[in-house]
């Protein structure tokens, strides 16, 4: 997948939905539904933004089991990891941005155990078998 550059990232973060998902996505992976719930949005809300992020490169998903787990792409530009840093400097000072953070942190516990599944899953695009997945 070809990097995005510097303009459609800007056009990915100018909505306060996605620019949330970005922030809360560069504390840790996590579930659809831990974005919902944090979010307060619905599945379908949820759903259309990771989608929108995902097709410009700026969110990847990995399967693991029955549940997609949403992260910042490892190989990312440069670019966006300058709007990251803003972000980290900047957000934490917005009661919104502030109250993402406090909802993620009580959610922790739900939420540690999927930077490992991030590793051990496939690369984006391709399917885990189910023996690879452990199942009968």
């Amino acid at each position: 997948m070809q990097h995005p550059p510097l303009i459609e990232i800007y056009n990915c973060l100018c909505d306060e939905t996605r620019l949330r998902i970005v922030h809360l996505l560069a504390q840790a992976p996590l579930f659809l539904c831990h974005l919902q719930d944090i979010l307060g949005l619905t599945q379908v809300a949820a759903s259309k933004n990771l989608a929108y992020l995902r097709k410009r490169g700026i969110v990847e998903s990995r399967r693991h089991e029955q549940w997609m787990i949403y992260s910042l792409p490892a190989g990312r530009p440069l670019e966006l990891d300058w709007q990251l840093r803003c972000l980290q400097d900047c957000l934490p000072t917005h009661p919104i941005f502030r109250d993402d953070l406090r909802k993620l942190k009580a959610r922790q516990s739900d939420c540690g155990w999927m930077a490992e599944a991030v590793e051990a899953a496939p690369a984006p695009g391709r399917s885990i078998s189910k023996t690879k997945r452990g199942s009968k």
